[in-house]
């Protein structure tokens, strides 16, 4: 996939640590004393590494791949690499933030793809973003004074604390996801949450029909829809048709980039069909969607 310029910053964890390269490098601060060290994060930016924020006091909002969500104390929000994100909040604002390279937990797990099994780190806006309930919300604030705490120290053993911690932090606010929601069969909530979601992450740009992933998943189109309507309310087309909208909308902020390239980089026929599917989405062209970016992310 060609890769293009970006008009919006993407920060690493060394660009905001000011450290030399560490492919295990970690922050972890108290949210307030990181504002002011960074003010300039407010404004539309990307991230190379995962990024965690809980709230303990704040208003306004802050906008994850253009959906707005409000800021509240007790709030936690996860981000996965390469997602937009913005902040416009009002009055004070604190709680604790840790940002994670994607490699922390290569060497520590031998599962690769350990991080995929919450719902909350795969990259999809509204299931990134919890109100935790009291108890979930009092472990999860212990846990980041650890972190934070642990962070200042230079053993040995620091970094491994930090990945217990964070392990330990996924469990709790995944078992305070499982207890918001409305029970459902775990053969189905994984077949869709992950494997349908996760394929649909990977082939958005060649495959557009529910059939072919229904192909891949061992299920027919039907039993696919049905899952889709019953877990997420919308059928599978539209979860499909959602995540390219979502890759358009990210590519157009890069205004380097010509719309015709970005037509063609996800595998439209021509400009005309882009445009024509853009709008029907959104209800603006793609060319009105770039100039209004501004207030958008």
């Amino acid at each position: 996939m060609q890769k293009v310029k970006s008009t919006i910053p993407v920060y690493d964890i060394c660009s905001l640590s000011g450290h030399s390269h560490n492919p295990d490098e970690l922050i972890a601060a108290p949210f307030g004393a990181y504002l002011q060290v960074h003010p300039n994060l407010h404004l539309p930016h990307r991230h190379s590494f995962y990024h965690i924020v809980c709230f303990t006091e704040g208003g306004g909002y802050h906008t994850i791949d253009f959906e707005k969500f409000p800021v509240k104390a007790g709030q936690i929000y996860f981000m996965i690499p390469g997602q937009v994100h913005s902040w416009n909040f009002e009055g004070r604002v604190d709680g604790f933030v840790v940002n994670f390279s994607e490699s922390l937990f290569r060497s520590f797990l031998s599962n690769d793809h350990y991080l995929d099994k919450y719902c909350f780190l795969r990259g999809v806006a509204h299931d990134s973003v919890y109100r935790l309930q009291r108890t979930a919300y009092t472990n999860a604030i212990s846990l980041f004074e650890k972190m934070i705490s642990e962070a200042q120290k230079s053993d040995g053993y620091s970094l491994d604390y930090i990945r217990a911690c964070l392990i330990e932090l996924f469990v709790t606010v995944q078992r305070n996801v499982a207890d918001c929601l409305p029970a459902q069969a775990q053969q189905q909530h994984q077949l869709i949450h992950y494997n349908f979601r996760k394929l649909v992450d990977i082939h958005y740009a060649e495959k557009r029909l529910p059939k072919e992933y229904a192909a891949l998943l061992c299920i027919t189109p039907n039993h696919l829809n049905a899952l889709c309507n019953n877990l997420l309310g919308k059928p599978a087309g539209e979860i499909i048709r959602n995540r390219i909208l979502l890759e358009a909308k990210r590519l157009l902020i890069n205004a380097d980039q010509s719309i015709a390239d970005t037509a063609l980089q996800l595998n439209f026929s021509d400009n005309s069909h882009f445009t024509k599917f853009f709008k029907k989405a959104t209800g603006i062209t793609p060319e009105e969607f770039r100039k209004a970016s501004g207030n958008i992310v």
